[in-house]
């Protein structure tokens, strides 16, 4: 299941490769914002053939800087990857800028300067790409007071900027810019508004090409502190809006609320049946095909912050099905990041046991069954496996911007497909063959109590994994 670990040509420690991950059409992105190319923490980003691993380019902006972590934000649409530098000095220091790459070959095609950027903007702390409309959040912009925050639409194609998003009543550390997401022509921005209480939190929804503000988007029962807006997904006419420490049940449970987009009524808020205090569900959202799946990390099911997912029906607010890893366990923080796409959930669970390293999972949307586990045959303590996550037509990334493998903390990606016609479960070398190597590393692993030899998933080595392993060796690999 397991097609490559892809890690960067160069072999830099700290480089914090996969802090950040996009997967479209064949090719992933990895942000490596630690990198030291153009100045320490410089940063740079890597484009890779999702098909085998094979790296295709780094990225490095023409005129990268000391300290300008380019690569800690980046999203990626229709051939374009739209990378956001929040540390860039261009207009002053931290004033922050963004690039547009070509997917296919790695060239640099424009660098996106607001037309009034200046000191400390943070210009590039969110970023999102859709149907060549690219939107960057600046959230420490001072237009409407201190850290007021501000967003900009940009053409994709040309890389002119269209027009700056300011909340029609924006106020001082209201940080607008801090989320934002983008879906058929519509742009969702969160702040921390105060409508409802200290840092309430508000979204608001623009028209992508006009610049028009469409609606202010506020809970219904919002309450201080309860950091509406602190995730953002948008699919399909429906914008969902984590809200990770609201209090409906038990101190920071968390809920999510869904949107019409078209009328910016709000349709339903999504709390899980047996949520709890300091769940923190709506942390991580992913919403595709009518089905929104939420994370809360600090649930605790399965022990302290062992976490899990909701998925609710995004028509009608129902919950569907909680999600738990059949091997789940405290401090798992499962459901810190998800992503989904043509039903099949992939959830990462960044605190994971499994060869004391981080894990990831795949789900399917439509059962709520668990279809696999995601192993590393290298994993160890710390790798932060998990950190970031995405999926597209059954190709799965997933970011350790921690792993060791080029240096502490160099970072690595891992590329899985979910395919189960192509997961050969016994071929422990990775070469798509079944020989004498794969038994072999079978043994070592299961001789050491490792939990890489537990084909059987349920956290246990005992004959049933060996008679799994030789079934599966005896069909052969697809």
């Amino acid at each position: 299941m397991e097609i490559d670990k892809i890690v960067a040509v160069e072999k830099t420690r700290l480089d914090q490769f996969g802090s950040s991950i996009a997967l479209d059409n064949g090719v992933v992105a990895a942000g490596a914002p630690l990198d030291e190319d153009n100045g320490f923490n410089s940063g740079s980003a890597y484009i890779f053939d999702a098909t085998n691993g094979v790296q295709v380019a780094k990225l490095l902006p023409n005129d990268g800087g000391l300290g300008d972590e380019f690569g800690s934000v980046l999203g990626m649409d229709s051939g374009l990857i739209a990378i956001g530098v929040p540390f860039d000095n261009d207009n002053g220091s931290d004033s922050g800028s963004a690039y547009i790459f070509d997917a296919s070959n790695g060239a640099e095609l424009f660098k996106l300067l607001p037309s009034d950027g200046a000191v400390d903007d943070l210009f590039g702390s969110t970023i999102a790409i859709d149907n060549d409309i690219v939107a960057v959040g600046s959230p420490s912009d001072n237009d409407n007071g201190h850290a007021s925050g501000s967003a900009y639409i940009f053409d994709a194609q040309t890389g002119i900027q269209i027009v700056k998003l300011l909340p029609s009543d924006g106020s001082q550390l209201k940080q607008f810019g801090k989320s934002i997401a983008i879906d058929n022509g519509i742009v969702a921005i969160g702040d921390f508004s105060n409508d409802n209480g200290m840092n309430s939190g508000s979204v608001y929804l623009f028209d992508a090409v006009t610049g028009a503000q469409l609606f202010k988007l506020i809970s219904e029962d919002g309450a201080s502190n309860d950091n509406f807006g602190g995730a953002i997904a948008i699919d399909n006419g429906i914008v969902a809006i984590g809200t990770p420490w609201d209090d409906d049940n038990g101190t920071d449970s968390g809920s999510v609320y869904l949107f019409d987009v078209s009328t910016g009524v709000e349709l339903a808020k999504l709390l899980p049946s047996d949520g709890a205090a300091n769940d923190w569900l709506g942390f991580s959202i992913a919403i595709d095909n009518g089905v929104v799946a939420v994370g809360a990390y600090k649930d605790d099911d399965n022990g302290q912050d062992s976490g899990s997912v909701y998925l609710f029906d995004a028509s009608t607010g129902l919950e569907l099905f909680k999600l738990l890893p059949e091997d789940g366990t405290a401090g798992d923080l499962f459901g810190w990041s998800i992503d989904m796409d043509n039903g099949v959930v992939a959830v990462g669970a960044l605190g994971g046991v499994d060869n004391d390293s981080d894990s990831a999972y795949l789900f399917d949307a439509s059962t709520g069954e668990q279809l696999f586990k995601l192993r590393l045959r290298d994993g160890v303590a710390n790798d932060l496996f998990g950190q970031s996550i995405a999926i597209e037509n059954m190709s799965i990334a997933v970011g350790a911007n921690r792993d060791n493998y080029n240096g502490i903390d160099s970072g690595s990606v891992y590329l899985f497909d979910s395919t189960p016609a192509q997961v050969c479960i016994a071929d422990f070398t990775g070469d798509g063959v079944y020989d004498f190597h794969d038994i072999s590393v079978f043994l070592s692993l299961f001789a050491g109590g490792d939990l890489g030899a537990d084909l059987t998933g349920d956290g246990i080595l005992n004959f049933f994994d060996i008679s799994a392993f030789l079934q599966a060796f005896a069909q052969g690999c697809p």
